[in-house]
């Protein structure tokens, strides 16, 4: 888990340092070097079909991966956070209300509901993290609810209420502190199921626009040119594979001490 967390750390501190290094940025046209091998001068990696640094953009990419897959998990984080303490909570008729509203939910096609919102609110990298955020939460729910359950009949839980606590304070005040490590658990583990989602749109062309571009965008394109420049698929694509991995090893080693 260690060597995870170093490659990790890794990745992120480059995309986020190095940009402002390189000659070039990831929008810019070299038009004298176009589809350049690696090593040539000023361009580490080489270049794309249009001439673009590939380095300046798979670093650009990466952190706009990064970016939306950790906004997404937040807003997952706070919207199935508060769903399913509430639904856990209060039990009975709502709980079985608000569940059969996520299992509902469940039953809805990812692609038709992001096809839905780029429609009637056009393409924008907010619109992505607040779709993906707005489906990833379920899962999220479901633990949370589950955790809240197990809590909410404990002897210090029912000496607050009988204390006359009110609800509100007893869910930030012991409920929510005592599922935080699950909580966080599972946040590390959607982190890259959103990477993998955000990657998969904009391989789509349903993701984030140019002049921006994502680790999808880049493994798309490098698909396209691969016979040609088998770095522009090789560089961007390993970078998510271990990004992904990486994330992943991370999550299920948290889970594994949870467990302990």
């Amino acid at each position: 888990m260690k060597m995870a967390a170093v490659l990790l750390a890794a990745i992120v501190v480059a995309a986020l340092l190095l940009p402002p290094l390189l000659p070039w940025g990831y929008a810019a046209i070299d038009w004298d070097a176009v589809r350049t091998p690696a090593f040539s001068p000023g361009h580490v990696l080489g270049t794309d079909s249009v001439g673009r640094d590939l380095l300046a953009r798979t670093l650009a990419g990466t952190r706009v991966t990064l970016a939306v897959a950790t906004a997404a998990a937040l807003v997952a984080l706070v919207i199935g956070t508060a769903w399913g303490a509430t639904a856990g909570w209060f039990g009975g008729r709502i709980d079985e209300f608000m569940m059969r509203i996520v299992d509902a939910l469940y039953a809805l096609p990812f692609m038709f509901v992001v096809i839905v919102l780029m429609v009637v609110f056009g393409r924008s990298v907010l619109l992505v993290f607040l779709g993906i955020g707005a489906v990833e939460w379920l899962t999220m729910a479901r633990v949370v609810r589950g955790q809240v359950l197990a809590l909410r009949n404990r002897p210090f839980i029912l000496a607050s209420e009988a204390a006359g606590a009110p609800a509100r304070a007893i869910l930030t005040g012991h409920i929510l502190p005592n599922i935080a490590s699950v909580a966080v658990a599972y946040l590390m583990l959607t982190v890259p199921q959103v990477v993998m989602v955000e990657s998969f749109l904009s391989f789509l062309g349903l993701g984030v626009q140019e002049p921006l571009t994502s680790l999808g965008i880049l493994v798309h394109d490098g698909a396209d040119d691969m016979d040609i420049a088998p770095l522009t698929l090789i560089v961007p694509g390993f970078v998510l594979v271990a990004t992904v991995v990486c994330l992943n090893r991370l999550g299920e080693g948290q889970r594994s001490r949870m467990a302990r």
